[in-house]
């Protein structure tokens, strides 16, 4: 789900939310080596978060990191 501005949609989930948002990659790059690469946080744009307990939406911003120690699971898409 890559388009021309190098931005690809992605869905996130921790042991608590399902993050849904942007990440910024090369085309043609794959979300594993964009992971990989990352420091010690993911930086996400146009980002909702939604609480996965409860079945709500949290918040919805235009930035957001997110730690890779959270990370449990990132696909590419937004599912």
């Amino acid at each position: 789900m890559t388009d021309d501005t190098g931005k690809t949609r992605v869905t996130i989930l921790t042991a608590n939310y399902r993050i849904k948002g942007s990440i910024d990659i090369i085309a043609g790059a794959r979300v594993t080596d964009y992971f990989i690469e990352a420091k010690g946080f993911i930086a996400l744009t146009d980002a909702e978060v939604w609480d996965v307990a409860a079945g709500r939406q949290v918040c919805t911003v235009p930035f957001l990191n997110i730690s890779r120690d959270h990370i449990q699971v990132i696909v590419p898409g937004s599912h």
